[in-house]
């Protein structure tokens, strides 16, 4: 990987981290990601979405849970779980965005499992369900994610959780109106993202709570 890198610090309740990122991911772009959306260095960005997943993770007692993120570009929740004491299997399309998960793990004392996977393709992290723990930071930025994520979300949990971060992105809505007809939803703010923690198979109650979730997300003090 011959990327100009520049470090991040971001602060956690419980430490900081030291997370590499490219200084430019305009630079990263070439004719095929133009061709194809879905190859577009999204993953080279630190999102705000995933500085709150992280967050939310920082001193959780995950103790061992199996834990799978998708979409980890720079693996910064990945990271977080795995500090927490989660079994961490972090996935992306990228390899370069692979490569640099594992470089920033190892900058912060954590060891993390890889692997290039595609939701369209998603049969090697399916096969190793039922998982405890899936993180998803800022993924609904497409229409196709949606219908793809509705699909892949219930092979991987059985009864374990999915903690899905998003900042707002107007594809949200339609995932979280679909997913409230099998999912249980509950909703956390964290700055100015919203922490959705959904459950398979949660009672009506649960699910109705979802209505109040597709509300802009209330922008809070640091």
């Amino acid at each position: 990987m011959e990327f100009d890198l520049v470090e991040e610090i971001v602060p956690l309740p419980e430490r900081e981290l030291s997370i590499l990122r490219p200084r430019s991911s305009e630079a990263l772009l070439d004719e095929e990601a133009f061709e194809h959306e879905e190859f577009l260095p999204y993953w080279a960005e630190l999102w705000p979405s995933g500085v709150a997943l992280a967050r939310t993770l920082s001193g959780r007692a995950l103790r061992g849970a199996r834990t799978l993120e998708l979409g980890c570009g720079l693996a910064l929740p990945s990271i977080a779980a795995a500090l927490s004491g989660g079994r961490v299997l972090a996935t992306d399309w990228s390899p370069d965005a692979l490569e640099l998960a594992g470089l920033n793990a190892a900058r912060n004392g954590v060891s993390l499992e890889l692997m290039r996977c595609s939701w369209a393709e998603p049969g090697p992290i399916v096969e190793r369900g039922p998982w405890d723990l899936v993180l998803a930071a800022d993924v609904l930025y497409e229409r196709r994610n949606v219908e793809q994520l509705l699909v892949l979300l219930p092979r991987l949990v059985d009864e374990g959780e999915v903690l899905l971060a998003d900042p707002g992105r107007p594809h949200a809505k339609s995932f979280l109106e679909q997913a409230a007809r099998g999912w249980g939803v509950e909703k956390s703010d964290r700055e100015t993202v919203r922490i959705y923690r959904l459950r398979l198979g949660s009672d009506d109650e649960d699910r109705r709570s979802d209505a109040d979730a597709l509300e802009e997300p209330v922008r809070l003090g640091a």
